[in-house]
């Protein structure tokens, strides 16, 4: 398992801008909330890493 800090790029799903978010790989799945730094808005993470250590984003509206 990957334990390091990684950047990753997602798109937000209200304004649609491309942003960069720091991921904990340390854990192989993670949900949380984190705010749009671009429009302020709740985003959801789904974060997860399979066996060989490939990295999954989901990112949804809060309400989704």
């Amino acid at each position: 398992m990957m334990n390091e800090l990684v950047v990753s790029k997602v798109q937000c799903p209200y304004c649609g801008e491309q942003i960069e978010v720091l991921i904990d790989c340390s854990v192989s799945h993670q949900c949380y909330i984190e705010d749009c730094p671009v429009c302020c808005r709740p985003i959801n993470f789904d974060m997860s890493l399979d066996q060989d250590n490939a990295l999954s984003i989901i990112v949804s509206h809060e309400n989704e």
